[in-house]
């Protein structure tokens, strides 16, 4: 039973991972004030939810994409289950053969999202991940991770239009009731379901057309299931991609 923790800007989200199953996950949100027994505690709680005790878990793998946070979090999870944290980073096995021009600045979770990916659908694939950003990766048909795009994410976005323009509100992320918005707040909620997906639908395609070949279209993150049924293209949604990632990798630096 394997502890596997992701460290995003605005979620931790905590999973227990045992022979490639999600037994047990939950979510905290990520808050740079926290000390490492806050985490701790934090922690725990999930696991108690699911009656999973400190001593039932036999490791821990942490990918992280918020630096200042990141000893601390991997010391909490040490101390709740007296275990060595395997931390995702340079030096790690992933079994990815990362062809961008610095591999070591690709983020541990494009990274566990690649590993997920390929081990469950082979290559070539292409996957999108909804989170506070949306990031989109590329794995080519010779199993290389050749880049991708990062955009601002859709929470991001609608906070950004809410803060810079004085007349439009801040509003709840709902399914738009048409295309054409009749008020303001329906205009927003269709113009950012519609544009994000017409968007996501427009770079796929452009995706194609420059690798010239067709790829397996993967998509995670919280938001993806709002966006997913406005989008013209056939997507796999994982919601657990990034943990089932992280338990792979894991698994690879178990192997003597």
């Amino acid at each position: 039973m394997i502890l596997a923790v992701d460290m995003g800007n605005t979620n931790i989200v905590v999973g227990i991972v045992e022979k490639n199953r999600i037994i047990a996950s939950g979510r905290v949100g990520t808050d740079r004030m926290k000390t490492n027994m806050d985490l701790l505690i934090q922690i725990k709680t999930i696991l108690e939810v699911f009656n999973v005790k400190p001593t039932d878990i036999d490791g821990a793998i942490l990918s992280s994409v918020v630096p200042e946070l990141t000893n601390q979090l991997a010391s909490a999870m040490e101390l709740l289950i007296n275990k060595k944290v395997l931390i995702l980073g340079h030096g790690v096995k992933t079994g990815l053969n990362i062809k961008i021009d610095n591999p070591q600045t690709l983020g541990a979770d494009r990274v566990a999202d690649a590993v997920g990916a390929i081990e469950k659908y082979g290559y070539p694939l292409v996957i999108v991940d909804m989170g506070t950003a949306t990031t989109i990766s590329v794995i080519d048909k010779n199993k290389s991770y050749i880049g991708g795009l990062i955009i601002p994410g859709i929470k991001t976005s609608m906070g950004a239009l809410s803060n810079n323009a004085s007349q439009l509100p801040h509003i709840s992320l709902e399914e738009p009731k048409a295309i054409v918005g009749r008020n303001t707040i329906d205009c927003m909620r269709s113009g950012i379901v519609y544009g994000t997906a017409a968007m996501i639908d427009g770079l796929l395609d452009k995706i194609k057309d420059e690798l010239g070949y067709d790829f397996t279209i993967i998509t995670t993150g919280g938001l993806s299931s709002l966006i997913i049924p406005y989008m013209s293209h056939k997507v796999n949604y994982e919601e657990y991609l990034l943990l089932m990632g992280l338990y792979q990798i894991y698994e690879k630096n178990q192997e003597r």
